[in-house]
């Protein structure tokens, strides 16, 4: 089957799109990458997007708004995946997280009927809350495509995923390990306007701040055993208080990040890390993780054949098919759950029958 998996982080500068092939024999699973797309979010939206996010207050209004803008922005780029890439048979939309806390919820955004309506394809949205309804963080999700990636591999590997969160798959654990781009993306916006660091250059030109990084690595959640997961409910822009300049600041954020992942791999015995997300294309913070690893060996999923910048759109797509044929698609051990899982909610695509004319009472 020919998959789109659609995906927006919490860094919500944009979406990702992934045309997989996917197909399940007994208990194997083929996946065959077809391409990838991306397109960002306008600049009207993102700062919706941002003025809604925690710890700000919205309106149910604007919530509303959200949804249907969203639905509307992914259903655009759904379209555009289906006329390169052909063939698409199912449509998997994590959606934007807009906010997320175990203990009370999790909410994504992005309306999937306007996406089945613009393509006429069923699609698999809603993917967090049935692990969170059976008792798990809801995150990461994409432990499962970790696993199987790093089955086989020698030692102790872990795959991390350096989006607006950094999480880390530990088979059989995972967790969210801390920021990523979160605060990275937040304290650019805040000097500069702009959306993010381009290739870490400000951060490179900065000296760390050892008094603010000793500070934020203060913060008790790292001390805190897996499963957890966190985001920007916690970790939201303004966290840091901005005092310093650009470049020291977001040295010292990268410095929180490489920091935290390289701890939290020591933690767990790691000897390879494989990294993904759209933090591998920043090569300050790559750098930076690599010297903080040590002797622990530090590649991108590119190398193993699954593009890194596409991982999490790619590990949706796996998901909603694993979700299409009833089939379970989380690892109780990595989200903390009573039990493994079927995903999401479907949304039917066009080609249903006419609705009943007459009614018989029995």
């Amino acid at each position: 089957m020919r998959v789109c998996g659609l995906m927006s982080g919490t860094s919500f500068d944009g979406i990702d799109a992934a045309v997989a092939d996917i197909e399940l024999e007994g208990d194997e699973l083929g996946l065959t990458c077809v391409g990838e797309l991306g397109a960002p979010y306008d600049d009207h939206l993102r700062a919706e997007i941002e003025a809604a996010l925690p710890p700000a207050q919205t309106t149910m209004e604007a919530v509303c708004r959200l949804d249907t803008r969203i639905g509307q922005a992914f259903a655009e780029l759904a379209a555009q995946a289906i006329r390169r890439y052909g063939g698409v048979e199912l449509i998997v939309s994590h959606g934007q997280t807009v906010f997320h806390a175990a203990e009370n919820g999790t909410l994504q955004l992005g309306q999937p009927a306007w996406i089945a309506e613009r393509t006429g394809l069923p699609v698999v949205a809603d993917l967090r809350a049935r692990d969170v309804a059976a008792g798990g963080q809801g995150a990461p999700l994409v432990s499962l495509l970790d696993t199987l990636l790093l089955e086989g591999r020698r030692g102790r590997p872990a795959a991390l995923n350096l989006g607006g969160i950094a999480n880390l798959t530990v088979p059989p654990i995972a967790f969210d390990v801390g920021p990523a781009n979160a605060l990275l993306d937040a304290a650019t916006r805040h000097f500069t306007g702009r959306p993010y660091d381009e290739d870490g250059r400000l951060a490179a030109a900065g000296t760390v701040d050892d008094a603010l990084l000793q500070r934020l690595l203060a913060d008790p959640y790292y001390a805190r055993e897996a499963p957890k997961t966190t985001g920007k409910e916690h970790f939201h822009a303004a966290y840091v208080a901005y005092t310093g300049s650009a470049e020291d600041t977001l040295a010292t954020l990268t410095a929180l990040t490489a920091r935290t992942v390289a701890d939290a791999a020591r933690r767990h015995a790691v000897t390879e890390v494989i990294a993904s997300g759209g933090g591998v294309r920043n090569p300050t913070l790559m750098h930076a993780i690599e010297a903080q690893l040590g002797t622990i060996s530090l590649h991108t999923s590119d190398a193993l054949g699954l593009p890194a910048q596409a991982k999490e759109a790619y590990a949706f797509a796996v998901l909603g098919f694993l979700t299409h044929r009833n089939a379970q698609a989380t690892i109780a051990t990595a989200t903390g759950a009573r039990h493994a899982s079927v995903l999401g909610s479907i949304t039917p695509g066009s080609g249903s029958r006419a609705a009943p004319r007459v009614m018989r009472l029995g």
